[in-house]
């Protein structure tokens, strides 16, 4: 279980390890302005830090997981954001509807540390929801480890596929070719992938 603190935030080692360069590649990725859609938002370490960073968007966090949307509106009140960024919505990846009937489409949505600890169910729901709900010229950003050409692109990588597998046999670092094409299918373009520290990878679709 990650550590709490008292007041419900969370505290994930990842979010503080990979936040900066995640936030470098958004600079250059992000619309002006426009809500954008974070799924499996986590501690919500990410969503404040971005909503600091980056002020004339407006980042809506998500999460199932209750304790999750928890922690998110604790950071959200902690950092003195509440006047400013709406608060977490309860939301699966899997649902039909993402946003409340009336409410203004994403421009991008954001899944950080999705794919590889989720079923490849939840990998169709983001490319067919994100199709379903981006505004016309909206984006999808996907962030994580991923195979190349079916190969793990370092031991670390491989280590780390063959632990999740055994913790949950449904889960695992996906293959980039695979994601790529579940992605087209869906309808999205692809626009963009770049390399990120710690062998991860950036992958970024247009609608």
């Amino acid at each position: 279980m990650e550590p709490i603190s008292s007041d419900e935030r969370l505290f994930f080692p990842a979010t503080q390890r990979n936040r900066q360069p995640i936030g470098n590649a958004l600079a250059d990725l992000l619309p002006p302005a426009g809500v954008i859609l974070e799924l499996a938002s986590g501690s919500g370490e990410h969503g404040v830090a971005f909503q600091q960073r980056f002020p004339k968007i407006s980042w809506q966090c998500s999460d199932p997981d209750p304790d999750h949307c928890r922690s998110i509106s604790a950071w959200i009140n902690h950092e003195g954001l509440a006047s400013v960024m709406p608060q977490p919505l309860p939301l699966d990846v899997r649902c039909d509807d993402w946003i409340k009937p009336g409410a203004e489409a994403p421009a991008m949505v954001v899944a950080v540390n999705l794919l590889h600890i989720s079923p490849w169910e939840c990998t169709r729901a983001l490319m067919q929801g994100s199709v379903r709900h981006l505004r016309p010229d909206g984006k999808l950003l996907i962030y994580g480890p991923f195979r190349v050409a079916g190969k793990h692109v370092s031991d670390s990588n491989e280590q780390f596929d063959d632990a999740l597998r055994e913790r949950n046999p449904n889960w695992g670092v996906r293959d980039q070719d695979a994601v790529i094409n579940e992605a087209r299918h869906a309808g999205l373009t692809l626009a963009d992938i770049r390399l990120m520290p710690s062998n991860n990878q950036m992958i970024l679709f247009k609608r």
